[in-house]
């Protein structure tokens, strides 16, 4: 079967392979792909960059959906022809404090689907039962292919900083994630919110005003501080989440964000920050971390999109075949969309 493979920790080391069907194991299915959404993290893999353990060659592809084809010896709950989509997790120690308090996702020995085992970008992977979610008829399989984002997008703003009606939301970065974020603030009661990026986020930014933001804001062209400010009153928002990553963004955070406020940080940004944080002191403010999700985050982001109260088509911006691999990825690298989905070919 044809499948997108990156095969060496070099930049532009991806290519579209011939490589055999995998087989099941013990507690594992097979799944026929029928969707795969890019992630920036996969750009990253074609700049020859990554940081989460990694086996080469490997089949790229972490969010996705399809069909459950074979059962591997001893699953249980799931019948071939069953409509699903899966987690990124491949492979949590589940003895660990955070594997047996439900938090896998943060497991020290967590390994990744499309990274440490093959992943979506193909025709069949193989996942293991324990990280798969039955999927409801109304929802696409290319909608199913982004309740990945979904979920980071929910797990940081309900699970760690509960947004709470009223509240004033700032989303900082208008990707797939902060456009859920966006979303998921306004399902959790969010009086208004406010989304920025950068001129190159321009269609973005359209999606964003599409999706209900109360304002949005070309952080190049206008004071996005000041836009925030001015919304909220003076006072300033009461949750900022910053799905973009790099030091300015969690600069305007501190900035924004209300005394007492929260600042939800869930872009990566790995150069160093470069100022002093006594501001967050002086707020009294909590700055949190998030990473990933669970099983129950995964079943209430389902759930939220068979009731149609989150969207996932206005984020698709175009679908390819994964033999036309690079330019769905130019779709994110680009941003001449919000994503694109893979398509397996025979």
């Amino acid at each position: 079967m044809k499948a997108v493979v990156w095969f060496k920790e070099a930049k532009n080391c991806i290519e579209v392979r011939e490589i055999e069907k995998p087989k099941p194991g013990p507690g594992e299915v097979l799944l026929e792909v029928k969707a795969a959404a890019i992630c920036g993290t996969e750009l990253h893999a074609q700049d020859g960059e990554t940081n989460v353990p990694t086996k080469f060659p490997v089949v790229l592809g972490h969010e996705y959906s399809g069909v459950v084809s074979e059962l591997g010896a001893g699953v249980a709950g799931f019948s071939v022809g069953d409509r699903v989509t899966g987690e990124t997790t491949a492979y949590a120690c589940g003895a660990c404090h955070v594997c047996r308090t439900g938090e896998y996702n943060l497991c020290r020995k967590r390994l990744i689907a499309g990274y440490a085992s093959d992943g979506a970008f193909a025709k069949y992977m193989k996942v293991p039962v324990i990280y798969l979610h039955h999927l409801p008829p109304s929802i696409s399989f290319e909608e199913a292919s982004l309740i990945e984002p979904l979920c980071v997008a929910y797990n940081g703003l309900v699970e760690k900083v509960t947004v709470k009606p009223g509240d004033i939301v700032a989303v900082l970065g208008p990707g797939p994630i902060g456009l859920f974020c966006l979303q998921v603030a306004k399902v959790a009661g969010a009086s208004k919110v406010i989304v920025s990026g950068l001129s190159e986020d321009r269609r973005r930014l359209e999606v964003a005003k599409d999706l209900g933001a109360h304002r949005v804001v070309n952080s190049e062209v206008e004071d996005v501080v000041a836009a925030v400010m001015e919304a909220s009153h003076g006072l300033g928002a009461d949750v900022v989440a910053d799905a973009a990553g790099p030091s300015e963004t969690l600069g305007q955070s501190m900035e924004m964000v209300r005394p007492a406020g929260k600042i939800i940080k869930i872009g990566w940004g790995p150069k160093p920050v470069g100022f002093s944080l006594d501001k967050l002191l002086g707020k009294g403010v909590t700055l949190q971390g998030t990473l990933g999700h669970n099983w129950k985050v995964w079943e209430a982001a389902i759930r939220l999109l068979e009731a149609g109260l989150i969207k996932a088509s206005p984020l698709i911006s175009a679908e390819y075949p994964i033999t036309e691999w690079a330019k769905a990825f130019d779709v994110m690298r680009y941003k001449s969309g919000v994503t694109a989905v893979l398509k397996p070919v025979d």
